[in-house]
């Protein structure tokens, strides 16, 4: 394949005459890759603060979603949608979770094959506990970094980003 050196200075794949790529920018490359630093930097430091609650980031996320479902449950299918792993992954991820007591599988009455995962009172008790912690480190880390008009600013540019990709997955 015949490669050709962007503005950047790195080198891409030659396009073909019927297939024009649109190459991002130096400041758009610049952008992105601030973006990817920002996203992976930002979830690291959250998931350090994490553990000397004895938790992951993933199963932070899995009390979240189950403290505002109702009665703190919510089926298998919907929990690995709602948190964008694999079902075999929840599975796996549930399970350390239920040895720890944190949450509970239940059968769904009328689906001899569906389960919810359940919040248990342990697990109620963490995530109230744990909360104010990781509240406070998304405030340090980067709610205080920004001011109110650059919030303003970048909700109103993410949100129609997010609201394409949920609808890619058909959650719109």
């Amino acid at each position: 394949m015949d490669m050709h050196s962007t503005d950047t200075g790195i080198s891409s794949p030659q396009p073909r005459e019927e297939e024009e790529t649109p190459w991002l920018s130096a400041k758009e490359q610049q952008f992105w890759r601030a973006h990817l630093e920002v996203a992976r930097l930002l979830d690291y430091q959250l998931g350090r603060e994490l553990q000397p609650h004895n938790l992951a980031s993933n199963d932070y996320e899995i009390l979240v979603v189950l403290s505002e479902s109702p009665e703190r449950r919510m089926r298998m299918t919907d929990l690995a949608t709602a948190t964008l792993q694999s079902k075999s992954r929840l599975s796996h991820q549930i399970t350390r979770m239920e040895n720890a007591g944190l949450v509970l599988r239940q059968d769904c009455p009328g689906d001899r094959r569906g389960l919810y995962a359940h919040l248990t009172e342990l697990g109620w008790e963490t995530m109230q506990k744990v909360a104010p912690d990781h509240v406070r480190s998304v405030r340090h880390h980067f709610i205080d970094r920004l001011t109110p008009e650059q919030i303003d600013a970048m909700y109103a540019a993410l949100a129609p980003i997010a609201d394409h990709l949920r609808a890619l997955r058909g959650r719109a």
